[in-house]
Parts: C-alpha cells; structure tokens; sequence
C-alpha cells in the first residue's frame, strides 16, 4: 500500500525512510516554517497540526501521519493568502524578535480554546522563546496591537513593524538552512570523548566503506595555520590558538573528524567507524589551578600566538592601579571584602550553529564558493577563511540569511572552515547543522567568573577605595577571552568615582568547553560582584543603597576612570543615570506589590544600575549604499545582520525620515558581502549606533542628490524643493520620484549615495533594574512580585521594539540568575546537553517587566539614539540579590540562586542563631485569598 499525506492540502506519496520523524519529512518536502529547535520535544518550534491537533513533529513518527491531514504554518492563511487571524495578532503586537520560535507559537496558539486562553503558562509550557521575554506573545495571543500605521519623514520614535514580519507569521522567512541545494552532501562531527589528549592513529578505512560516505577529513587534511573562532575587526584581539582539525584535543567535544555522506544517517556511520587511537595527557578543571606551577600546559608558548604566559596557562591579564587602595582603605570606615562567582550560561538560541558551502560562477566567468551561515559576522568570516585558506575575497561570498538568535554566540566561526574545507575538496555543496547537545559541548558558552571584591566607605557613604581580583575562565581555547577579561572591569569600575581603584584580572585556560562572546561581554558578571557589594557596604553604613548610589556614580561630563586602562574616544554624550535611579525612587514610593505575598513568606525589595559603552573599543565599520530605484522607491544595502536585533526595522525608519517617505517604500538588502563594502558585524550593540549611522549619511546624502536634481530638472531653485513620499514638489509642482530617476539615467547621474561610521567616538547607555520579591522560607520558592527597568537609549528609535529589546534582556539574565548553568563533571564531560536538563525561562517563569525610557539626546548616536541590546541584561542578578538579600538578611554570591541552595543558605543562617528577614504583613482585603 503505497503511503499517502495530505500537507496543507497538497498530496504525497513519498514514504518516509526508517525511524524518519515529521519535521525532516515536512522539510525535506519544502516546509521550511517547520523549524529544528531542540529535536527533543522541549522547545516547540517544529509544532504543526495533524488532523487539526497541535503535535512537536520532531517527535512524531512520520509514518504515524499516513493517511492524516497536516497543516504547517504556511498552511494557515486562507486559500487566497488572507492572514489566519492569529498570524494578523502576531503582526499586530509584534509578538516575536528573531522569529525563529514564532511558527510554533501559532500553531500552539490557534488551537488554543477559551480554558487554556485563561491559563497561557501552563497553554504555552511547550513553547521556548530566548528573544522576547514573552509579554510581546502574551500581548499578541490576547490580541493586543501596538504596531502604528506608517507617516512620511516621521518615522523615528514611532511603533512601526518589522520589515520581515509577514514573512516570519507565515512562515517564508528564510533561515539558514530554509533552501534547497542540488546534489547537497551532509556532514558529522566526530569529536573528542577525552578533556586532553594527543591522537597517535585515526583509521578512517572502515568509515569510508560505509554506502554514502564520500570523503572523511581529519589533522592530516587540515591546514597547519593557527587562528582564533573569534571575530573581531582586528583579529590580534584574540589569541591563534585554534586549528581547523588539531592532533590535540583539549576538551570533551573538540572536534576530531569530520564525515561527509549524502545523508546525516551516513555520515552518522561514518564518525562511529572512525578509529582513533589517543594517548591521554594531564588536564586540569579549575583555573586556580591552572595558573599555579607545575599544572598541565594546555596550549604551547609561540612567538605570533599571542598568548600572554602560556606557561601558567593565562592567556590574557590586566594590572593597574589609580591612586594608592591602601591608603583608601586605610580611610575607610566601613571595609567590605567578599568572593563572588558566576556560572557557565549557554546562549541557547533556538537555531543551532551551522553553515553551507557551494560553488557558483562568479562575474568574471571563474568559480568561487558561497557560504551560508547563522553568523553575526559575515564579512569578518569571510576575511578569516580567505586567511585561512589563502583566498582572495573576490573568490568567496557570505551571505547569512534570517539568523535565528545570536546574543554573541554566533560572533564566532565554529562550523565554516571545516564546511569550505570539505566543498574545496569534494566540488560540491556541503551542510554542517549543530545538533542541539552540540551547542552545549561543542559550541561555546558564557565566561564563567570569580570576583573576589573589597570595597570601603566613609560613615557618609562616600567611597574612598574599589579592588578587584578577577579570574575568567575560558576554558579550552582562548577565543574572546582577553577581550571579555578587559571589558569586565571597564564600565563595572568606572560608574564608579571611588579615588582609589586597583584591578588584577585574568583570563584563564582550563580542559573544558571553550567560553565565547555573551550577551554584556563580561560587564554581566563582575557587575553581580560590584552591584553586590555597593548594596551590602549601604546596608552597613545604615544609607538608603540608592542614595548611596547616587552619591558615588559618575555625573555629566565627569572623567571615566578604570585601572584597566583609559578609552580616550568614551564619553558620556547623554547621561541619564540620574533619571534612570529616580524611576526606581518612583516605583519604591508607590509600590503595593507586598500585598500580594503569600502569608509568611519574607518580602524584600533591591536595586542594581549599570553602565555599557555603545559600540566596542578600537573600531567597529559600517558601510551603507541608500539608491532610488527605477519604480520612485528605494534600495538599503547595508552590510550588518538580522538576528531579532531588530537593525532593519531602525535602518528603514532612519531612511524613511531621511527621505521624506515611508518604510513599506524602502526594500533592504543585508548580511551579504556581495552587498557593500566592509561591515565589522552585528555585535557589541552596534547595529544602531554603527550601521545605522552610516545608513543615516547615506539617506541624507541621496535626499540632497535628489532634491538638488529635481530643482535641475524642474528648472527650481533649490530652496523650493520638498521631498515628499513618492516625488518631490518643485515650488508646488509635484514630480514624481519615477521621472526623475529616468531623467537622471538618461543624464547618466547616478541617484545613490554611500554612508561610512567608523564606530568612534563612543557614548554610554546606563540602565537600572528593580525587583520586589516574596521568598518561602521553608522550600526556598521565590516569587517576583514586581519588576521595574529604566533605561537610557537616548533617543528610542523604536519604543514598541526597545521594549522588547529590554524585556528580553531581563528574561534572559533572569535564566542566568535563577535556572540556567551548563555543568560538567569530573572529567570534562558537559552533562546538561538538552533542554530538559538545562532549563531556560518558560513562559510562567518570566514576569512582565515595567520598562521605562529615559528623555535623553545622544550627541554621538544618529538621531541621538544609543545602543540598548545588551545593557538590559546586566543589572538584572544583583538586583536579584539585593532583593533577596533584603528579604532574608543573607548575601548570596553565587550563581544561579536555585531553589534548594536559597532554601539550604536559610537554614544555615537560622542554624546559626540569625534572625530571617520579618514576614510580609498581609494585607486586610487579600487575607485568605492568596
């Protein structure tokens, strides 16, 4: 009998291969909104209907669909292409980020019947989102529209939607691996199951017999050239300490082999026939120890390594001192000194690292390869390979389409050397696809940190002296570790007027999954350590901690000082500090939310501010092409990615008030090196404050183009010209866009003008985050009762998308602070490589953030905007602390404060004779209704 499904009213017949689940089924068919999330079930984005009901296709057999009708998300508008109304809802509220979780959210939602609309956290439990901080979804299941109709030339400040928005609610954006590719060959990774080991022999004749296998690539394949996974503009920022293929491992997970087959099955075969011989050597877990003498060298002293005591396994460090701690101290009344320690964090965006490399005729009738990638660095991913692999940059193309998530983790190359090296050598397109445990082990992680931190304090609350000693660990390899180690203690120091500051930090190898760029580079952890302690040394000195805070922090104008070492181009171009402490001073003077705590539970309140530099240090590039085209609208091309970031949506609205227009007559073309010139990439909070500023000269200078050749053409002076939304009016005379591209085509003037910011200066952004809280003192459960976040964009380009932006980043950090630790064992070995036993934020865990904007004008940021995708995260685990702190009198330092250790830090500090914090007084009219 032969096998027959109906897939959004479309026959098939094609039957499954053995053990072949729905989702790759769909896919391999041409559903591309059918998306690979986890392949366990726990994250949702593959859901589709199956006889109308909700199903995760990656558990779902395909051949229990036989004979069954499935609708996928493109299946859900009507037969004449009108929205479902539920993808209208997700348009309307904007209900997604980088939309990669977004088709699986509507399939949940439309089946969802007026009981489970009453109770969403337990409707939409089967649902991961990493962008949004789910109040977007929320808004968007209820049917609330924040999305604002379009107005020529006043498009800045105002709720308009993302381009790519109908694309993503109907599942037709592409991602990267949404295409198809003729004669498409498939990769495995062998790697590494020993956290240290030199491989003696590898015998690949038994993987090579396997049916499909074509080739199998190991060191001996591989070139000898050193280079860093990082991405940076300028590559020295990072240490060469990374081979494509290596004959030593240095971590469980590293890669080994790599088998390319026609099938992932095949390929699959192939790693497990692979023989390999490895003699073990001694490896170490713990950076303290691995900086002391006689520990195992992990990677050997070079001359262009750039490692800075390769011996002690340090691979970067900073001292430096500003004025004498000492002395400080000395002065201090109040001295605090304490041991902080944050955790291994995984990014977790929804679609995994990956790439695919083929060959196309170039221009010049020649060949060169074509990468797609989930990168947020194309054009420094294609300098890389180019270095890699002695290419000239006119021979290789990267494109990234839709990226389903970064949050940094994608400012690296983790999977296209080994791709391009495999299409060179086989002449055909080639697919590597990390697998969900593969992003734990084998991608990259958040800097883990020890902060040991002493603080002192006059009675008055002035501080006298500020020392850090820092320890990151960057396990394996050494890519972003020096950076990372610098940034921490930069802006984490300098918000800060303390006269005496000293700093010794470290950035440290060990035997373990290799840490990478993260959301807050850094600042994230060592703010935990300094927030912490500001708030315990106020508690102290009996001072109110925001009127201590406001004591201390830097004011408008003020000199930035860390023992780090100066920025000469950082500069506080708009302060808004002062306005963000005073939101919070609202929130605490209204603030009823302790009514709603259960009775005998502990109530607590706390605050934590921070301060992010809005672009990174040493150069950040950005080019932009603006060009009216023939048909009156207009071209983007601009270099940076998409990753829910939300850039395109900013660089059309720039455009648009530029131009007079507006946004639906402005196409965008991006993420492509075949686009523009040089772009530095979409990380360090520079997709606004970097691109858009170049997007920004470009719409100007293309407006003055225009406007000084339609007063040409109309024969007008020039100060009688408007540029209006499809023409320009010449002294009252409308002529329209379209005519005037033609005159100038056959005058041979070229409509198009270029933008270029070298990302410096640079600004601050400053952010505060606020909690109430209700903690249970017998099980340690906690409960938000409140949160409140002011941030300093400047000026907010995009208020429904900044808030988005802030409330991802507070659910995010709130993963970081309560639920998310990637853990290895003994041996080296990540033991967390699933969903199910790394937990992010699900929808009940979130609460909804009260985000408020600061009035504040950048004079660096086009338009007086500043960065605001990073900074939200970083103040979010010490004003946790702080809360819980208030609420039960014990100072937790270290992270994630899981359930159990708050409970067991309670019954300690009763064991010890201390009084926890007074229960909550309940109020009269909620007694007994809680």
């Amino acid at each position: 009998m032969t096998f027959q499904i109906r897939v959004n009213e479309k026959a098939f017949d094609t039957d499954p291969r053995p053990g072949q689940c729905l989702r790759t089924y769909l896919r391999d068919r041409g559903w591309f909104g059918v998306k690979k999330g986890c392949d366990a079930g726990d994250c949702g984005a593959c859901t589709v209907h199956v006889d109308g009901e909700p199903v995760h296709s990656c558990l779902y057999p395909a051949v229990r669909a036989e004979g069954r009708a499935v609708t996928t998300v493109e299946g859900l508008a009507g037969a004449e292409g009108e929205l479902h109304p539920v993808q209208r809802k997700f348009l309307d509220a904007q209900g997604f980020q980088c939309g990669f979780c977004t088709a699986g959210f509507l399939m949940t939602t439309s089946k969802l019947d007026d009981g489970q609309l009453a109770d969403l956290p337990r409707a939409l439990k089967g649902n991961l989102c990493r962008c949004t901080g789910y109040r977007a979804i929320e808004d968007a299941v209820r049917g609330d529209r924040h999305v604002e109709e379009p107005c020529p030339g006043q498009s800045v400040g105002r709720n308009l939607g993302a381009p790519a928005g109908p694309l993503v609610v109907t599942g037709t954006a592409r991602y990267t691996f949404d295409i198809e590719v003729a004669g498409l060959l498939h990769m495995k990774l062998l790697r590494s199951p020993h956290p240290h080991a030199r491989i003696v022999r590898i015998d690949t004749a038994d993987a090579l017999r396997v049916p499909g296998v074509h080739a199998v690539f190991t060191h001996h394949d591989a070139p000898r050239r050193l280079f860093s996974t990082a991405r940076h503009e300028h590559p020295t920022e990072d240490p060469d300490d990374t081979r494509v293929l290596d004959d030593v491992v240095r971590f469980v997970g590293q890669r080994v082999a790599a088998v390319v087959a026609d099938s992932e099955g095949a390929a699959e075969e192939g790693c497990r026939r692979i023989a390999v011989e490895y003699e073990l050597l001694p490896y170490v877990l713990d950076p303290e120890e691995a900086m002391r003498p006689g520990a195992p060298v992990i990677h050997p002293k070079g001359p262009e390594t750039r490692i800075a005591r390769a011996e002690n396994n340090v691979v970067g460090e900073v001292h430096g001192e500003i004025g004498s701690v000492e002395e400080g101290f000395a002065e201090a009344d109040l001295v605090y000194e304490e041991t902080f320690r944050t955790q291994r964090v995984q990014h977790a965006s929804l679609e995994t690292h990956g790439a695919l490399a083929w060959f196309e005729e170039n221009e010049n009738g020649g060949e060169r390869i074509v990468v797609r990638s989930s990168t947020q660095v194309p054009f420094l991913t294609r300098r890389a390979l180019c270095a890699l692999y002695d290419l000239p940059e006119d021979r290789v193309r990267v494109v990234a389409g839709r990226v389903g998530g970064g949050f940094g983790g994608k400012q690296e190359m983790l999977a296209e050397d080994i791709v391009v090296l495999a299409a060179m050598r086989l002449k055909r397109p080639v697919k590597l696809e990390f697998t969900r445990a593969e992003q734990f082990f084998g991608a990259t992680t958040r800097h883990p940190f020890t902060i040991g931190i002493k603080a002192g304090a006059k009675r008055d609350g002035t501080l006298t002296a500020l020392q850090l000693r820092v320890v990151s660990n960057t396990g394996a390899y050494g890519n972003h570790g020096p950076a990372v180690m610098f940034h921490s203690v930069g802006e984490s120091m300098a918000v800060y007027r303390a006269p005496h500051k000293k700093v010794n930090a470290y950035s440290v190898y060990i035997n373990c999954v290799p840490a990478g760029a993260f959301r807050g580079y850094g600042l994230g952890q060592v703010t935990f350590a300094v927030e912490s302690a500001m708030d315990e040394l106020a508690r102290r000195l009996g001072i109110d901690p925001l009127v201590f805070r406001e004591r201390n922090i830097i004011g408008p104008g003020e000199h930035m000082s860390s023992p780090g070492g100066e920025e000469e181009d950082l500069h506080i171009a708009s302060y808004g500090l002062d306005q963000c402490l005073e939101v919070i001073r609202r929130a605490l003077a209204e603030d009823r939310s302790a009514a709603a705590a259960p009775g005998g539970w502990l109530v607590g309140q706390g605050t934590a501010m921070s301060m992010i530099a809005t672009g990174p240090p040493g150069g950040h590039f950005a080019d932009a092409t603006v060009t009216l085209l023939e048909d009156g609208r207009y071209d983007i091309a601009v270099g940076t990615a998409e990753f829910g970031n939300g850039t395109t949506t900013v660089h059309q609205q720039i455009t648009a008030g530029a131009l007079g227009t507006t946004v639906d007559r402005i196409a965008i073309r991006q993420s492509d090196t075949d686009v523009v010139r040089h772009d530095t990439g979409a990380f360090g909070s520079a997709g606004t404050v970097v691109a858009g500023k170049a997007v920004m000269q470009a719409a100007n200078g293309l407006a003055e183009r225009i406007l000084t050749f339609a007063a040409e053409h109309a024969r007008t002076p020039r100060s009688l010209c408007r540029l209006l939304a499809d023409a320009v009016e010449c002294d009252g005379r409308p002529v329209s866009l379209k005519e005037l591209h033609e005159a100038a085509h056959d005058k041979g003037v070229a409509l198009t003008a270029d933008g270029h910011w070298g990302g410096s200066p640079r600004s601050v952004a400053f952010n505060a985050q606020w909690f109430r809280m209700a903690v249970d003192p017998g099980t340690g459960e906690i409960k938000i009762l409140r949160s409140v976040h002011s941030a300093d964009a400047g000026k907010v380009m995009n208020p429904m998308q900044c808030r988005g932006q802030v409330e991802g980043g507070v659910a995010q950090a709130l993963g970081a602070t309560l639920l998310e630790q990637v853990l290895v064992d003994g041996g080296g070995k990540v033991i967390t490589p699933a969903f199910r036993r790394y937990r992010l934020p699900a929808y009940a865990d979130v609460p909804r953030t009260e985000v408020h904007f600061m009035q504040t004008s950048d004079a660096i940021g086009p338009l007086g905007a500043k960065s605001m995708s990073e900074s939200p995260f970083n103040p979010v685990a010490p004003a946790f602390a702080n809360a819980l702190r208030d609420a039960t009198g014990v100072r937790f330092t270290e992270l994630p404060l899981l359930r159990d250790g708050v409970w067991l830090a309670l019954e300690e500090h009763r064991a010890a004779g201390a009084v926890p914090g007074r229960p909550a007084r309940r109020h009269p009219s909620r007694e007994g209704s809680v």
